[in-house]
């Protein structure tokens, strides 16, 4: 299945998209889509629904985050290793982590805004998990039974407030507009390997970024387990796994996104996103 939330920011209904590429209406069944909606027992329940007995939405419509209710947004660094090359970093011995603060999720095609004073604001494709059962110390041959779907992320950073303003990269990280995520999430059964998923970035209709998961450091499954390891792992927990190279950072000289820059993004089987870049504002 393809999850998704749709509507105006702050009023988005339930749906999923169905296998014509038609949004159809959840509310019905669900009155969102949250972490409860990702249990198995829950998930199992949504794939029983015919989804030509849904109604059909039509007209034009914002897709919003496809789940609301994250405890957990959770990164890893560095976990391809052309990308910790063109850092200047060395590949890691286990994978770095890091947080991504709940408040910058948003939704896959909403505008990125460069937070106040930022001079290096740059972009991240990246494969996003989500995890849809409780998971504590969980073995890495078992870990992918504990994720309930996929989805695209844009890894928004701001690598001055992450690396040049102490050692802690979650500043740079957690901006406001820095987490967007969807436009669905795809069920994990819909996806099988995690492994061999086509990645792609553009700047302004310039490909940046070309990756395929395949070249992870670290696997989603071993990710999991990982993660698992230090902090329990909750339904609606999203874990973004890295970006393969040709971010601004990596770029000679390095490049760095400017207000009424366009950012377009995709993930094999997980859909696309497009953001414009505005200036900072204040927000109410």
């Amino acid at each position: 299945m393809k999850l998704l939330r749709y509507g105006p920011a702050g009023l988005e209904k339930p749906g999923l998209l169905d296998s014509s590429g038609n949004v159809r209406d959840l509310s019905g069944i669900v009155s969102d889509i949250t972490p409860d909606t990702l249990l198995p027992e829950s998930l199992s329940q949504l794939a029983s629904i015919d989804p030509q007995s849904l109604p059909l939405v039509t007209g034009t419509h914002r897709y919003g985050a496809p789940i609301t209710g994250t405890r957990k947004f959770l990164a890893i660094g560095l976990n391809y290793a052309d990308h910790a090359a063109e850092s200047n970093m060395p590949i890691p011995s286990e994978p770095i982590l890091f947080t991504k603060a709940t408040s910058c999720i948003q939704g896959p095609d909403d505008p990125i805004m460069l937070p106040k004073d930022s001079v290096k604001t740059d972009w991240e494709v990246e494969l996003g998990v989500v995890i849809g059962s409780v998971a504590r110390y969980v073995d890495e041959a078992d870990a992918l039974k504990y994720v309930a779907g996929y989805l695209t992320v844009n890894d928004v950073s701001e690598r001055e407030f992450q690396l040049e303003r102490g050692s802690q990269w979650d500043k740079g990280k957690g901006c406001d507009t820095f987490g967007p995520i969807g436009p669905w999430l795809v069920t994990a059964d819909e996806i099988g390997d995690p492994q061999n998923l086509n990645l792609w970035l553009e700047l302004n209709g310039t490909r940046m970024q070309t990756g395929n998961t395949r070249t992870m450091v670290f696997s989603v499954a071993n990710l999991v387990s990982y993660v698992s390891r230090f902090m329990t792992l909750e339904p609606g927990d999203i874990i973004t796994t890295g970006t393969p190279p040709g971010v601004g950072l990596g770029q000679k000289p390095p490049l760095y996104l400017k207000a009424g820059d366009t950012v377009s993004l995709g993930i094999e089987q997980l859909g696309k996103q497009s953001q414009l870049v505005i200036p900072w504002r204040r927000l109410s």
